[in-house]
């Protein structure tokens, strides 16, 4: 979803046309993957991370505009509102000083950002959701000006019928409200650790991903207010999961915000099939390129939020990877918490991966202890491995 968008508007041709290409490049995938086109080189780790634009009494600042073009730096880049910015890390190969690596850099962005930020009266703040922020913050006004984002907004309320965002969340405190458009996900900031991982392992990885969803929870939940509310330590979770929800009523599966419908067999790829089956088509612009550059599948997948979410792309030499990005955990508090996290994460989630028995188990149980976390950090005496 990083990518800008041309139309002002789209057809039922324009619908046909990129469902027609996403079947195509969806069952070349599959083909790729039995025929193992895709890569099996070694681990490569990386990161996003959001991050808020405040002023000098914490209030979100809608300056991304002019704090991007003086900024002028390719790892930091626009998110939906104008009061937050992502900021990216360069892969790094997963052996030896990776850590330090993505900790080095991710400290000089944020110095640089921050030392941009005050020539616009400005700072920066990692945190999943900004105790100050308004509801009245969450207005058209303040998405930033990429039609991406005003298309998005179109085609979810088109699915909804026109029908209003629902918001209601019960925990310390109870929050209850309606949102005309989809800027109530711009209240959520995250870490978004991702894992390269070799072809053959990547079933494994996603799955065990999928299982570390709950301890990883419990670590990093920085998420605990919103709209003056005390809600669940991680209010970010049931926040995004409304602020998106375009599925049909009576039809939770397809919600586009989850952890999935259950772990992956041997074809990692059935995740790709799955999005082409359950979920419909919100951005279907005509893109260029051949079916393996596999455009259509990588913008479909990514109007898709899974929790876990898998995702295709290209090293230097153009070969295909996959990767594993795990969505979880909320931005902040500090630098060396979130990479602490994702310490824990690569190296959990590696011997999960390669245990000699699988140890996946039902997934509803990593589901429930999963929202118990979120909700209360309750101490857990068996994880589901």
């Amino acid at each position: 979803m990083g990518q800008e968008i041309g139309n002002n508007g789209f057809t039922a041709d324009d619908f046909a046309r990129f469902s027609q290409r996403l079947a195509l490049e969806t069952r070349h995938a599959q083909d790729a993957y039995a025929r193992g086109d895709f890569a099996n080189t070694d681990l490569v780790a990386g990161f996003e991370l959001e991050a808020w634009l405040i002023d000098e009494n914490l209030f979100p600042v809608p300056r991304n505009v002019s704090f991007l073009a003086r900024m002028a730096n390719p790892l930091v880049v626009p998110e939906l509102s104008r009061f937050n910015v992502e900021l990216n890390g360069t892969p790094q190969p997963l052996d030896g000083p990776a850590l330090s690596l993505l900790e080095n850099e991710l400290v000089a962005t944020w110095q640089e950002c921050l030392r941009v930020a005050a020539l616009e009266d400005a700072a920066l703040i990692a945190i999943g959701t900004l105790p100050t922020l308004r509801e009245a913050d969450l207005s058209l006004a303040s998405m930033s000006p990429y039609r991406r984002y005003a298309m998005l907004n179109e085609q979810i309320l088109l699915l909804r019928d026109g029908r209003p965002l629902t918001l209601d969340i019960a925990g310390i405190e109870n929050l209850s409200t309606t949102h005309a458009d989809v800027m109530l996900e711009a209240a959520t900031t995250s870490f978004q650790v991702h894992l390269q991982t070799p072809a053959s392992e990547a079933a494994r990885t996603y799955n065990a991903s999928l299982m570390l969803a709950a301890p990883l929870l419990a670590l990093s939940a920085n998420s605990p207010f919103l709209f003056e509310r005390a809600l669940w330590h991680e209010t970010r979770v049931p926040l995004f999961e409304q602020a998106v929800d375009c599925c049909d009523p009576g039809h939770p599966q397809h919600r586009r915000v989850t952890f999935g419908s259950g772990y992956l067999g041997a074809d990692p790829t059935a995740c790709f099939a799955e999005n082409l089956a359950n979920y419909a088509v919100l951005l279907p612009v005509d893109l260029p390129g051949p079916v393996e550059a596999y455009a259509h599948l990588r913008l479909h997948n990514g109007t898709i939020w899974r929790w876990n979410r898998l995702l295709i792309g290209f090293d230097d030499k153009g070969l295909p990877h996959l990767r594993v990005e795990q969505r979880v955990m909320p931005a902040g508090p500090s630098i060396i918490d979130m990479i602490a996290n994702a310490a824990f994460y690569y190296g959990a989630v590696r011997m999960l991966a390669r245990q000699d028995l699988p140890p996946e188990s039902p997934l509803f149980r990593l589901t429930a202890d999963s929202l118990n976390h979120q909700r209360h950090l309750l101490p857990v005496h068996e994880w589901p491995i």
